[in-house]
C-alpha cells in the first residue's frame, strides 16, 4: 500500500490505523477518528500507548501477526481512549504489510452496534411512555392544586395579621409553580422550534447558569472543537437537556467538584435508524461518585432519583427533547467518573447534510 492508495481509506466506514516498522501510528483514517475520539494529525509518529490505554490485548494482537506474517483477527478486544475514557467492545484485524512504507494495518469493527440499536429502540418506546405517564400525572395533579391554591386564598382574606399572609402567598406562589409545571407537561408536544445556533452558546449559558448557582468549590472546564459547524435546533430545549445533566452532576457532587463540557463531530452515525455523515457530540463528565449501580437501567425513567429531594424528572425530559432532535443520549458511569453523551445530527432545515 502507498501513500496514493490512502484516500481509498478515507471513505471507508471501517475504522483504519496503519502503524510504521517502530510500531507508531502512520496513519488513521476519519472513521477511525470517529469511534475514538482521536485526531490523525495529532497522533502521527506517536506509539499506541500515546493514544490508548491497557493497550496489552492490543499488542499481543499486532505481535501475533507479525510473528506468523499473517492476519490475525481478537474477537473481542475492550480498549479505551486518554481522550474520552469511554469503554469500546471490539473486534480486530491485525495484517502485516508487504512492499509498503507501513508495516501494520489495523481494523477494527464494534461488536456492540446491535446492542446499541436494541438500547435505541428501547429509548424510544420508553420516551413514549414517558410522555403519556407524565400526562396522566400533570392531569391528576393539576385539579388538587386548584383546590389548594383557592383555600390559599380563602385562608388569606380572613387572616387578621398581615404578616401571617407570608405563609399563604407562599402556598399561593408554590402553587402556581407547580401549576406551571403541570401546564408544560399537558401541553402537546410540538415539534421542536429549529433555528441555527451555535451549540457552544448553549453549553455556555449553562455554564454561566449553574456557576451563578453555585460559586464556590464547582469547577467547570471546557474542552471544545471550536471548528464545529452551526446545527439546527431549539435553543431552549437543548440549554434544558444540558441544564438538567448538569444540575443532577452538581447536586450529586453537593457542588464540589470537578464538571467538563467536551464537544467534537462525529461521523458515520446512525441515530434513529438514520445514518448521519456528520453530527455533534456533547459530553458532560464529572467526577462525582458515580450512579448507584440499581438505578442506572432506570434512570431515565420518570420520578426515578438518587436524592430524597429530586422529582426525577430532568433526564425523562433531557431524553424526550434529544428524541425530538432525532439525537441520542447515553451514559457510562463508574465511581469518580460519570459521562453522559449526547448526539445530534448536523441538519439543514430540516434536511440531513
Amino acid at each position: 500500500m502507498s501513500t496514493a492508495n490512502l484516500p481509498s481509506l478515507e471513505h471507508l466506514s471501517t475504522a483504519v490505523i496503519l502503524l510504521d516498522d517502530q510500531s507508531r501510528i502512520a496513519y488513521i483514517n476519519p472513521a477511525a477518528e470517529h469511534l475514538f475520539g482521536l485526531s490523525n494529525t495529532n497522533l502521527i509518529g506517536h506509539p499506541l500507548q500515546y493514544a490508548f490505554t491497557s493497550t496489552e490485548q492490543l499488542f499481543g494482537t499486532i505481535q501475533y501477526a507479525l510473528a506468523t506474517h499473517a492476519s490475525h483477527i481478537e474477537h473481542e478486544l475492550t480498549l479505551s481512549t486518554h481522550a474520552t475514557g469511554n469503554k469500546l467492545h471490539l473486534s480486530c484485524t491485525a495484517t502485516p504489510l508487504q512492499l509498503s512504507p507501513y508495516a501494520l494495518l489495523l481494523e477494527f469493527h464494534t461488536i456492540d452496534r446491535p446492542l446499541k440499536l436494541a438500547r435505541e429502540e428501547q429509548m424510544l418506546d420508553q420516551t413514549q411512555a414517558n410522555r403519556l405517564l407524565l400526562r396522566n400525572l400533570a392531569h391528576e395533579i393539576k385539579n388538587p392544586l386548584g383546590g389548594i391554591r383557592g383555600a390559599a386564598q380563602l385562608l388569606e382574606q380572613e387572616l387578621e395579621k398581615p404578616a401571617l399572609r407570608e405563609y399563604t402567598q407562599v402556598v399561593i406562589q408554590e402553587a402556581d409553580r407547580l401549576r406551571s409545571l403541570m401546564e408544560k407537561l399537558l401541553t402537546p408536544q410540538h415539534a421542536p422550534h429549529f433555528s441555527a445556533l451555535n451549540i457552544h452558546e448553549v453549553l455556555e449559558r449553562v455554564r454561566s447558569v449553574v456557576l451563578a448557582e453555585l460559586p464556590e468549590g464547582l469547577l467547570i472546564q471546557r474542552d471544545y472543537d471550536l471548528s464545529l459547524p452551526e446545527l439546527h435546533g431549539d435553543k431552549e430545549q437543548l440549554i434544558q437537556v444540558v441544564l438538567n445533566i448538569v444540575r443532577n452532576a452538581a447536586q450529586a457532587m453537593h457542588g464540589k467538584g470537578q464538571i467538563l463540557l467536551r464537544t467534537r463531530i462525529t461521523r458515520q452515525v446512525t441515530l434513529m435508524k438514520k445514518l448521519h455523515r456528520l453530527a455533534v457530540m456533547v459530553q458532560i463528565i464529572d467526577n462525582g461518585p458515580g450512579i448507584p449501580t440499581h438505578l442506572r437501567d432506570k434512570i431515565f425513567y420518570p420520578l426515578v432519583s438518587g436524592r430524597a429531594d429530586g422529582h426525577g424528572l430532568g433526564l425523562t425530559l433531557a431524553q424526550d427533547f434529544v428524541s425530538q432532535h432525532q439525537g441520542s443520549i447515553e451514559f457510562e458511569s463508574e465511581p469518580g467518573r460519570t459521562c453522559f453523551t449526547v448526539i445530534l445530527p448536523l441538519t439543514h432545515l430540516g434536511k440531513q447534510t
